[in-house]
């Protein structure tokens, strides 16, 4: 069998991962050791993102002709893929929260919802809450006013009682 036949399902797998994804983020995760990388990877399967470490070769095939193409660019050294096809913002939470622990663990660039973000804009998305934390917030806000209007009516109908 020949060496392309071999590589194929690999591209193959990493087009498939990455087609529709939300985010797809390049990490460089060399200096992290074994008890860091086991509760990184569970942390990541638990957030339904696809964390798996690619030879850049077979990386830079399937980036070729999709929106993860300018990531091809970064593919230097041990890179790993982080792919979340639900959460645009989880594996860049994840992963800079690791890297608080880890300081050689790294994000390289992505690509969020068709867009490429370079080293500094991807780190900045780290900062930016979940889908359920905003939607908790914006109920939260949505609530106090009317919880706030109840409250007064209801002493308005208390004090007219007295």
């Amino acid at each position: 069998m020949a060496k392309v036949e071999l590589k194929k399902p690999v591209v193959d797998e990493i087009s498939e991962n990455i087609k529709d994804a939300q985010s797809v983020v390049l990490v460089a995760y060399s200096g992290i050791n074994v008890e860091q990388d086991t509760a990184l990877r569970k942390e990541m399967r638990e957030a339904g993102i696809v964390y798996k470490v690619y030879k850049n070769t077979m990386m830079n095939f399937a980036f070729a002709g999709t929106d993860c193409e300018p990531l091809a660019k970064h593919l230097e050294g041990p890179n790993a893929l982080a792919v979340s096809k639900t959460d645009a913002t989880a594996p860049v939470r994840i992963i800079s929260k690791y890297a608080k622990t880890v300081p050689s663990l790294q994000l390289i660039a992505g690509v969020v919802e068709g867009g490429y973000y370079d080293e500094k804009s991807i780190q900045a998305l780290a900062t930016v809450p979940s889908r359920e934390e905003l939607l908790g917030k914006l109920l939260g806000s949505i609530q106090s006013p009317i919880a706030n209007f109840a409250r007064v009516l209801k002493q308005v109908a208390d004090a007219k009682e007295a």
